[in-house]
C-alpha cells in the first residue's frame, strides 16, 4: 500500500518534516512493507524556501538588506542556478517576525528589504522569480520594494518620498525611466493565497492593519494612500489594479508587484504543486495524508490542504487530514472530500499538551488510522 504525506506546518508545534517523520513511524509501527513517500507542501508562506530547498536543492544566498525600519538584516533566498529561478519570500526582509513588537506598526515600515533581495537575484543571473508573500509586516502598496529597484516616487515638490505607508497620499509622480533596464525581462510571479482588493472595506488596510500594529486614525490614512496609489496606476500605467483579486495582499505588494514588475499573482498552493511536480508524484498512491494546524473553512480557501484535496480528485485518491484541531463536521469533511480525519486536541488533556505533545498523539493517530483500513 502507497501512502503520500503531504502535509503543510503545525504553526508552532511541527514542522512538514517533522509531520511527515511521525505520520511514517506510525504506519510503520502497523504496515512495515507500506510504501511511504514524503512530499512536504508549503502555500507560499513563511517556511516555503525551505520545502522548496528540500524538493529542488537549491543554493541558499545571504544577502545584508534593509529589514522593515531600514535596519541592516541577514536575510536568505532559495536560487536554484539550472533554471535561473529564485524563490524569494518577503518575510525574510520585510515580516512581522523581524520586528519586536513594540515596532510593528505599518504607518512606518516599509518593503524596502525585498527590494533589495529581488536586486541581488537579479544580478546573481535570476530570470524568473517567485515571490512569498507571507508574514508581511508592511502595508506599503509595494513601493518600498519598487524603490530599491530603482523606481522613484515623488511627490508635488517633485522630490522622492521616503517609501512607507504613511507617505503613500503624498505620491504624486511614478517615475519609472531610472529602473533597472531589465526588469522587462525577468518574469515575476507571486504566490499569494488571499483575494482582498488594494483598498476599501475588504481592502489591505481595513483587514490587516490592525494586526500590524496600526491604530483606527493610521488604517484610514493607509487605506486613502492605497486608493492614491490605485488612481496612479490607472492614470500612469492604464490599469485598473482595483479589480484584480489578491492586489490586497501583503499590504499592497500584490498590487505594486502586478503593476511596477508585470507579476502575475496566482495560489500559493498550486504555485508549489507546479514546481515540485507533486500531481505526478501522487499517481498510484493508495491514501494521500495531509495536515495543518487548523482545519476550517479558511483552510478551504487556497491553503495547503485545499491544493492536495484538488489534486487528489483528479486521480481519484482518498485523502486522510491529521491536524492539530478541526472545526468542520463529519459531513463538511466528507462534501469537501476528505475521508478520514482526525486532530490532536481530540486526544490531548489541554492545548498546551497538544502543542508541547503533538507529535505522540499524531504517531497514536497515524497508527489508528492504519489498523482502520483492516
Amino acid at each position: 500500500m502507497k501512502f503520500v504525506l503531504a502535509p503543510d506546518k503545525f504553526k508552532g508545534s511541527l514542522t512538514g518534516f517533522e509531520f511527515c517523520d511521525v505520520v511514517e513511524e506510525g504506519i510503520l509501527t502497523v504496515l512495515p512493507e507500506a510504501e511511504i513517500l514524503k512530499v512536504p507542501l508549503a502555500d507560499g508562506g513563511d517556511g516555503t524556501i525551505d520545502i522548496l530547498d528540500y524538493h529542488l536543492h537549491g543554493e541558499r544566498m545571504v544577502v545584508t538588506v534593509k529589514d522593515p525600519l531600514f535596519r541592516p538584516v541577514q536575510a536568505s533566498y532559495l536560487f536554484i542556478a539550472s533554471t535561473q529561478t529564485a524563490f524569494i519570500e518577503m518575510a525574510e526582509a520585510s515580516g512581522m517576525k523581524l520586528l519586536s513588537p513594540d515596532d510593528q506598526n505599518c504607518f512606518y515600515t516599509s518593503t524596502y528589504g525585498t527590494g533589495e533581495l529581488i536586486l541581488d537575484a537579479i544580478k546573481k543571473g535570476a530570470k524568473n522569480i517567485i515571490l512569498g508573500i507571507g508574514g508581511s509586516a508592511t502595508n506599503d502598496g509595494g513601493i518600498g520594494m519598487a524603490s530599491a529597484l530603482g523606481i522613484k516616487f515623488l511627490d508635488r515638490e517633485v522630490n522622492e518620498v521616503i517609501p512607507i505607508g504613511k507617505n503613500m497620499s503624498e505620491i504624486e509622480k511614478i517615475e519609472n525611466t531610472l529602473a533597472l533596464k531589465n526588469l522587462n525581462q525577468i518574469t515575476f510571479k507571486v504566490a499569494c493565497d488571499v483575494t482582498n482588493p488594494l483598498y476599501g472595506e475588504n481592502g489591505a488596510a481595513h483587514v490587516y492593519a490592525a494586526q500590524k500594529g496600526a491604530n483606527a486614525n493610521e488604517i484610514s490614512l493607509l487605506d486613502k494612500g492605497l486608493k492614491n496609489m490605485a488612481n496612479l496606476f490607472k492614470d500612469q500605467f492604464d490599469i485598473d489594479i482595483q479589480s484584480v483579486k489578491g492586489a490586497g495582499a501583503a499590504g499592497g505588494l500584490g498590487a505594486g508587484a502586478s503593476v511596477l514588475l508585470n507579476a502575475q499573482l496566482i495560489s500559493g498552493i498550486d504555485l508549489i504543486k507546479e514546481l515540485i511536480g507533486f500531481d505526478y508524484k501522487i499517481r498510484n498512491a493508495d491514501w494521500l495524508i495531509t495536515g495543518e494546524g487548523k482545519l476550517d473553512l479558511q483552510t478551504l480557501s487556497g491553503k495547503t490542504i485545499q491544493g492536495v484535496l484538488s489534486s487528489s480528485k483528479k486521480y481519484n485518491i482518498p485523502v486522510a487530514a491529521f491536524c492539530g484541531s478541526i472545526s468542520l463536521s463529519p459531513k463538511e469533511l466528507h462534501k469537501v472530500g476528505i475521508s478520514y480525519a482526525a486532530s490532536i486536541v481530540e486526544k490531548a488533556e489541554s492545548l498546551e499538551d497538544a502543542m508541547m505533545n503533538s507529535s505522540k498523539y499524531l504517531k497514536k493517530i497515524s497508527t489508528a488510522f492504519v489498523k482502520s483500513l483492516y
